[in-house]
């Protein structure tokens, strides 16, 4: 794979690399596996959730943390 871009992010992408002694081809492909599970379709249940909650369906409000764990019984 060859990639096009500005020399000067080139540059400053390989020296911050550098500074972290890590192989820019290691952290292409960490940011492509991200990349990738970025964009994978959520299960069933995650995208269930996802709806409900964007219609309001499911949803707790809570002045604090204690508060929380009570209304869910925690």
């Amino acid at each position: 794979m060859s990639i096009k871009m500005e020399s000067e992010l080139r540059d400053q992408f390989m020296a911050v690399a550098a500074d972290r002694h890590r192989p820019a081809a290691q952290i292409i492909r960490e940011l492509m596996r991200l990349y990738i599970a970025g964009s994978e379709t959520p299960n069933t249940l995650t995208a269930d959730t996802l709806r409900k909650s964007d219609k309001g369906e499911d949803v707790f409000y809570a002045s604090s943390a204690t508060d929380l764990f009570k209304q869910l019984g925690i």
